[in-house]
């Protein structure tokens, strides 16, 4: 990331607008993603489920066909046309999205969103190279930070859209008519985009003969010693993320009596409003600090971890709706605000024709361990506290672990600054 090559080659032309196109594709990832959050107490009642089973769909049954079907995709796109890829991607998981609001029992809808997440494991590996190819290292965590306000945006419409329809006219309607502006995306990606040349944004061409096996890839990533401590600090950080976006509307519901068209609204405002602005202003300051020291790309998410622990906490034990609500803002600004930084740095650490799977193997620890054990934990112990705590037992799920884990994941960050920078240097060499 401190190449003097790198730092002279121009934004390529056209880059703001695939940029733009790519966030709303990522934005429409976690519409569809998030949707089931809001929805999932309509549905719980509808189908007879358990949280356990809630926190299957939203969390490890979704994560394992999401990170497994991700590197394979990853590997294609590091060799073949990856704006193809993500048009495919898109209309796949749209359109499971969609057949969701059909299913009858909880089979059919735990097939329906295994079916979605194998269609969004095609969308970022190769959206990341994309844009590691179309802006230079000095701007790639800004542009990564943008690319990232996705997961703000689609939180956003996802609690809103979902609380209101919903509200109105159900959980089935609620699906199908998110899911199908996501068909037509993909027909905007397929003939609207170019596929940006690999190396432009560092004036470099990628390595002669053949693409890097899987092996070499996770064997250079595993000899970075900084890139260990960044995926540790990165799933536990998602752990929480995902355990607050999943659970924190059954908790209003259950905890603050709230219906889901109000609550919808505040938590739009709280983890995609709030959430996005963090995203964006923590890429953007990363890259303006790490000018100077590299290592302000893991200082601010060690910070950001820091700063969210005790307003988790606070959100979750408070009496008062409003009172909860207000305190979710700190962590709902900060807890994705790390993403960009650690696509970056994840970008930088390997080679040109390496990124995409880089990126799909931090994905595949991102995903398995936070999104696919963060709601199923919380989850399962809210189960098990059910019949001593009743309604409560959520909330005191949430409390015992979002926290905790927010603290472990500083620590790693903080480890991660230990050998960044030499790091860095050698994969620059």
């Amino acid at each position: 990331m401190n190449s003097t090559t790198a730092s002279s080659a121009p934004v390529q032309k056209g880059a703001y607008y695939a940029l733009g196109v790519l966030t709303l594709v990522y934005s429409f990832n976690f519409i569809d993603r998030q949707l089931l959050a809001i929805l999932q107490e309509s549905i719980k009642a509808d189908l007879g489920l358990k949280d356990a089973q809630l926190g299957l769909l939203t969390g490890f049954a979704f994560a394992a066909f999401y990170v497994t079907a991700g590197i394979p995709i990853a590997r294609w796109a590091d060799r073949g046309n990856r704006r193809n890829i993500v048009a495919l991607a898109v209309f796949t998981w749209s359109f499971m999205t969609s057949i969701s609001g059909l299913a009858q029992n909880y089979i059919q809808l735990l097939l329906a969103r295994i079916g979605v997440g194998v269609g969004e494991a095609g969308g970022s590996p190769p959206s990341h190279s994309m844009i590691s190819d179309l802006f230079p290292p000095q701007k790639r965590a800004t542009a990564m930070g943008l690319y990232s306000t996705g997961v703000n945006v689609g939180i956003l419409f996802g609690f809103l859209l979902g609380g209101w329809l919903n509200e109105f006219f159900g959980w089935r309607v609620a699906f199908v008519v998110v899911g199908v502006p996501g068909i037509l995306l993909a027909i905007i990606v397929r003939y609207t985009l170019r596929e940006p040349l690999r190396g432009a944004s560092e004036s470099r061409a990628p390595d002669a003969g053949n693409q890097p096996s899987l092996g070499s890839v996770l064997s250079l990533l595993w000899s970075r010693r900084s890139f260990r401590y960044l995926a540790a600090a990165s799933a536990l950080n998602a752990f929480a993320a995902y355990a607050i976006a999943n659970w924190t509307a059954s908790f209003m519901i259950r905890s603050h009596g709230m219906e889901t068209g109000e609550l919808g609204t505040w938590l739009a405002l709280i983890l995609g409003v709030a959430g996005a602005l963090g995203v964006i202003g923590g890429g953007f300051l990363s890259d303006r600090l790490g000018k100077s020291d590299s290592r302000w790309y893991v200082w601010m998410p060690m910070l950001y971890m820091l700063l969210a622990a005790p307003f988790a906490f606070i959100s979750y034990s408070a009496n008062g709706t409003y009172a909860a609500l207000l305190a979710l803002f700190v962590p709902g600004m900060v807890l994705n605000a790390y993403l960009g930084n650690v696509i970056a740095l994840t970008h930088g650490l390997v080679g040109l024709s390496m990124r995409a799977t880089a990126s799909a193997i931090l994905f595949f620890i991102i995903n398995m361990l936070g999104m696919g054990l963060g709601p199923w934990s919380v989850g399962l112990v809210s189960d098990l506290l059910t019949p001593t705590l009743g309604d409560g037992s959520l909330g005191m799920a949430l409390r015992c672990i979002v926290a905790p884990v927010m603290l472990l994941a500083a620590a790693c960050f903080y480890g991660a600054s230990r050998s960044l920078r030499s790091d860095l240097s050698n994969a620059s060499e």
